[in-house]
């Protein structure tokens, strides 16, 4: 009788760069089949080099109907769906004054919408598989980031929403947690369109208020997604994690 255990499969979003690129790579080496989710072909095929357990999937999570064809991709290739990671997310905003709803409709259909359907859609096959559920937040969303209020206001709310899915889902054997990621060393600033003298202005603020004094890897925040993902995390729901080298208890 065979009793391997069935490969996991994951689907992980943004996962063209970045913790998406190292936590679609993390899950790919303990050997689960990946759904990697992004945007832009190119790096999603750089993320998939070498790893043929990811399989890309170039697709704007905004779009009309993304969340289905997500879940959709896994099942039919893969029969199943384990663990659900939520990281696709774009930061920017300004302070108050400068908002409008061209600023305010990216981030609020990326960070927080754009997760909620998807995690919806999810739901019934994470519940045949008591799967996972795993968003990445930040850590400034529990402490607050000057000049852009609105970026960690909806990954604040997306760890409200770990923990009241963590009890609707607890009944049904589906776990919900959440990473909260510090200062990354990721292409978040570029993509915001950072100057350079901006960008290193932004990371001495990070380094300054970080005890260990440094930028953290992707592979670390990946690290932590996949450890409480794991089976022996079992008894965890509604956590959320901080990885960030200590600003938290600044």
């Amino acid at each position: 009788m065979n009793t391997t255990s069935p490969t996991r499969v994951v689907v992980v979003t943004g996962a063209g760069t970045g913790i998406g690129r190292a936590t679609a790579r993390a899950f790919a080496g303990q050997g689960a089949a990946v759904v990697a989710v992004g945007r832009r072909p190119e790096p999603l095929r750089e993320t998939a080099e070498g790893h043929p357990g990811i399989h890309p999937l170039p697709l704007d999570v905004t779009a009309q109907g993304a969340a289905e064809e997500i879940v959709r991709t896994a099942l039919t290739g893969h029969g199943r769906l384990d663990v659900l990671v939520n990281n696709a997310g774009i930061a920017g905003g300004g302070p108050l004054g400068t908002l409008d709803r061209s600023t305010l409709t990216p981030l609020l259909e990326t960070n927080l919408v754009a997760p909620v359907l998807l995690t919806q859609a999810a739901v019934p096959a994470l519940r045949e598989s008591r799967g996972v559920v795993v968003n990445v937040t930040t850590a400034i969303g529990q402490r607050g980031w000057p000049g852009s209020s609105v970026y960690p206001a909806t990954k604040s709310a997306l760890e409200t929403l770990t923990r009241c899915w963590a009890l609707d889902l607890a009944p049904d054997g589906v776990r919900v947690v959440a990473v909260a990621p510090g200062a990354i060393e990721t292409p978040i600033g570029e993509h915001m369109g950072l100057s350079p003298e901006r960008l290193r202005a932004v990371r001495e603020w990070q380094l300054a208020h970080t005890p260990l004094r440094r930028l953290g890897r992707p592979e670390e925040v990946a690290w932590a997604v996949t450890a409480l993902a794991a089976p022996e995390a079992a008894y965890l729901t509604g956590t959320v994690l901080p990885v960030d080298g200590g600003a938290l208890v600044t």
